[in-house]
């Protein structure tokens, strides 16, 4: 990753935390307050940790992983092997104060305060789950300099700014294991987030197994579901970290899995079989039969049983209503029933499962979509189609999550995440209203991603999200916020996560080679095309079965190479520094040449022709660039011909090729425009 910014990158933190530049601007999320004082706390093979006061038990094995993963940072060999209630020692290097144990529910405490000296780190909270997030940041606190590893001195209070901290996983459409699913959870841990939200039926895949009702997971999953005991070990080991898991069972639409086993509960006769396209399908449950009803609520109350968060997600969203519209017996039961629309028999069918839900104690969730009048209002809203729809909920008296903004898999910018905030100054809501937005959640679709790529489409701009939901809502420098998720995304790897290295495990097999250098070169250039637009194009028809292992999938969402010359171009044209100026040269002159050294790679991979077109613009790219640089260099205004030919080059590079975007182009067409001035 080599995204660091050069410029502007303290100004925010120097302007508003006074002799705080040089320690906590690696912190994300940013804490609530910090002071940073002279000194440090130096650390030694000597090291060790004890808790004390009344806590959960988790917190031993957590504290435990803490001084592993210190020590596997800094090759110190501590002497303490794990850290134990037994081991109770007011003397400890790290003396950890807990209060009380802490609930993994909404709304639990998860404050903590550190305080670091010469002597002793000590952090105190009223919950473990408070400790665990200062252990979070400890770690990230964590500096080294001549020779000797430390943690600054330095005092932090902290506590999140939104309850709801969470990030939405589709394991429907691309199944993703067990692994996949607990390395995540150490990632959101790591961030400070405290919710995974399982997607786990879809057209494409009913990934749970039912007792009850196995033909659901037997036959709409082609094998690939999570068995009750894999989910009992998800719940456990989420629940050890502070993580909330709250499953999602979408209704009505989005249903066809449910009834390759189960067509009875389908709006239109069978068979059905899995689907394995990508879209809005027409299948969906009869809201109209009891017997439909009489299923859910036993399949409900299985889950219930299984899953001990208190919410139940039901999904709602994309529901066509075709299946309805063209079934006599359902528009009957309509009329009968003074139900005018569609809409309004969906309300009908959320009401019905809502009154079953209350039955278990469970609260539902539910997209934008089941929004209606007459909803009760302890229902959760989670806004997906616009802020637009957040508002209308909290104004309507509902609890709203916000995922609008938040589409990860969209491969929008970090930055585009961050300064989307769930309560935006000058938001048209009273103070009562905005307590009822409760936070938001990152969500992964996984139409084109598999467990190889979905963590590179997971991090590490999710940690910038999380920032937004953690830290105060004056905290907005991108420029450190790109620096610090330089950071978080090295430390992020040692829980396992893989969308560091898996994009090399790509470029090798592409190349089927060892030398990826030219190809790595273009795809630190480029990015995926953003939004729908991958999966709306011509050029590919993907299924659940397609190949997700082409440059596309290697890109990143943050092209790194392109963000640092983008923001090195800004800099030169402002200051004129030569510094700016030599590593803009250096730069341009890599990717002019790399398409001569990456041609035989691609000549010898069919696979790599796609890309053969925008690497050519990469190449023509980097030599308007120079020839730019020169022209300003030289105070020469350049002919009409140049400008002309540059401009076309400049519009064929704008062209999506291989289904990704040449992000270099913004500083190709500044250079360009002033030396045409």
């Amino acid at each position: 990753m080599k995204r660091t910014i050069v410029f502007l990158t303290l100004l925010f933190f120097a302007m508003n935390y006074p002799k705080c530049q040089q320690f906590e601007t690696k912190l994300i999320p940013y804490p609530e307050k910090i002071t940073v004082n002279d000194g440090i706390f130096a650390l030694k093979p000597s090291f060790t940790i004890s808790v004390t006061g009344n806590s959960d038990p988790r917190i031993f094995p957590a504290a435990t992983r803490f001084l592993r993963r210190l020590d596997g940072r800094t090759g110190l060999f501590f002497s303490q092997a794990q850290i134990t209630a037994n081991e109770s020692n007011p003397s400890a290097s790290l003396l950890i104060k807990i209060s009380r144990p802490g609930k993994i529910i909404l709304g639990e405490d998860e404050s903590y305060s550190l305080q670091i000296n010469s002597e002793q780190v000590i952090l105190e909270s009223t919950t473990d789950l408070g400790a665990m997030h200062g252990l979070e940041t400890l770690l990230q606190l964590l500096t080294n300099q001549e020779g000797t590893y430390y943690f600054p001195q330095c005092i932090i209070q902290d506590k999140p700014r939104f309850v709801w901290r969470g990030l939405m996983i589709d394991v429907g459409r691309h199944f993703l294991p067990v692994d996949v699913i607990k390395r995540n959870i150490d990632g959101i841990a790591a961030v400070k987030m405290n919710v995974l939200h399982l997607h786990l039926t879809e057209d494409q895949g009913f990934r749970i197994e039912s007792q009850t009702f196995p033909k659901l997971h037997e036959m709409g999953s082609d094998g690939e579901f999570f068995t009750q005991e894999q989910i009992r070990d998800i719940i456990k080991y989420a629940n050890a970290r502070g993580i909330r898991v709250v499953p999602e069972f979408d209704l009505p639409g989005h249903a066809t899995s449910w009834l390759v086993g189960y067509p009875n509960l389908a709006s239109a006769p069978g068979p059905y079989s899995i689907e394995r396209k990508f879209g809005i399908f027409d299948p969906t449950l009869d809201p109209t039969r009891e017997s439909t009803y009489e299923f859910l609520d036993v399949f409900l109350g299985e889950m219930t049983q299984l899953f001990n968060d208190e919410y139940i997600h039901i999904g709602g969203d994309e529901n066509n209503g075709k299946q309805w519209t063209n079934n006599p017996e359902i528009q009957a039961f309509m009329k009968t029933n003074a139900i005018p629309n569609n809409h309004a028999l969906q309300a009908y069918f959320n009401r019905r499962i809502l009154t079953i839900l209350g039955k278990y104690n469970k609260k539902m969730i539910g997209w934008d979509e089941i929004m209606q009048p007459d909803l009760p209002k302890n229902t959760v809203i989670q806004s997906w189609r616009g802020k637009e729809g957040l508002t209308a909920a909290a104004k309507a008296g509902y609890q709203v999550l916000l995922s609008n903004g938040y589409y990860i898999d969209l491969m929008q910018p970090a930055k585009d995440h961050y300064l989307n905030d769930p309560l935006p100054a000058g938001i048209d809501l009273t103070d009562e209203q905005k307590k009822l937005i409760m936070g938001g959640e990152a969500t992964m679709w996984s139409e084109i991603v598999t467990q190889e790529t979905v963590d590179s489409r997971i991090w590490p701009r999710t940690a910038a999200i999380a920032e937004r939901l953690w830290s105060p809502a004056s905290v907005v420098n991108i420029d450190n916020m790109y620096q610090k998720l330089d950071e978080i995304s090295i430390q992020l790897e040692e829980l396992g996560l893989t969308h560091l290295k898996n994009t090399d495990m790509i470029l090798r097999r592409l190349c089927q080679s060892y030398n990826t250098k030219p190809l790595k070169v273009l795809v630190d250039a480029i990015e995926p095309v953003q939004f729908y637009e991958r999966a709306g194009t011509k050029e590919v028809s993907y299924t659940s079965f397609s190949p997700y292992t082409r440059i596309v999938d290697a890109a990143q969402a943050d092209a790194p190479d392109a963000l640092v010359f983008n923001a090195q171009v800004e800099k030169y044209l402002l200051d004129k520094n030569k510094v700016s100026y030599q590593k803009i040269i250096n730069q341009l002159t890599i990717w002019k040449e790399n398409h001569y050294y990456l041609l035989p790679n691609i000549n010898n991979n069919p696979v790599l022709k796609e890309i053969e077109p925008i690497s050519a613009d990469l190449n023509k790219c980097a030599q308007l660039g120079l020839d730019a640089l020169a022209y300003l260099d030289k105070k020469k205004k350049p002919k009409e011909d140049w400008k002309t030919s540059a401009a076309a080059i400049i519009k064929d590079a704008k062209v999506h090729k291989a289904q990704t975007e040449l992000r270099i182009i913004p500083g190709i067409e500044k250079l360009v425009e002033y030396a045409s001035k």
